[in-house]
């Protein structure tokens, strides 16, 4: 199975867009600041060039690793160890690939997994810190919001760009 590399960048940049219109003033932006306890002194301190560097490098390894939550044939290439050209692989890997080789691959299957991904990992992992941090439910549903929308989009476009 071949990766697709352009998908990969293209869903990298997703972060970068949809954080900017999700933490723009006219979304989420001011009720986010007051919330995180940001001021714009404290937004202007950063080097924003290491910031949306290492973000987008980031963006890249969660986007190579959104493949596995919502392409099923990476499943089966890891049932066999990876490499289907080894000599040694049941028939049953083959007959499976023929049968399933690009099916559930779209845009829709992928953004199904993209919420699921988001609803059922990111929120509860985001809930916990902000628990600890003793942060607002706002914050909280704003950051989960943010991700769960991003990994839809995200698992969107590296499962359906076949």
């Amino acid at each position: 199975m071949e990766l697709n590399f352009l998908a990969i960048l293209v869903a990298a940049v997703v972060p970068m867009v949809l954080g900017f219109l999700w933490y723009n003033p006219i979304l989420f932006g001011n009720t986010w600041m007051r919330e995180a306890g940001m001021t714009e002194e404290k937004i202007k301190s950063g080097n924003m060039g290491v910031i949306f560097g290492v973000s987008f490098l980031l963006s890249i390894v969660l986007a190579f690793f959104t493949q596995t939550l919502s392409i099923h044939q990476f499943g089966a290439l890891g049932m066999i160890g990876g490499d289907p050209a080894i000599d040694d692989i049941l028939p049953s890997f083959q007959a499976f690939m023929d049968d399933y080789g690009t099916a559930y691959r779209t845009f829709k299957h992928g953004a199904f997994h993209g919420l699921l991904a988001g609803l059922f990992i990111i929120f509860p992992i985001i809930a916990i810190n902000g628990l600890f941090e003793r942060k607002s439910w706002k914050l909280i549903f704003i950051n989960s919001g943010y991700w769960t929308v991003t990994l839809v989009i995200m698992n969107a476009i590296v499962c359906g760009w076949v």
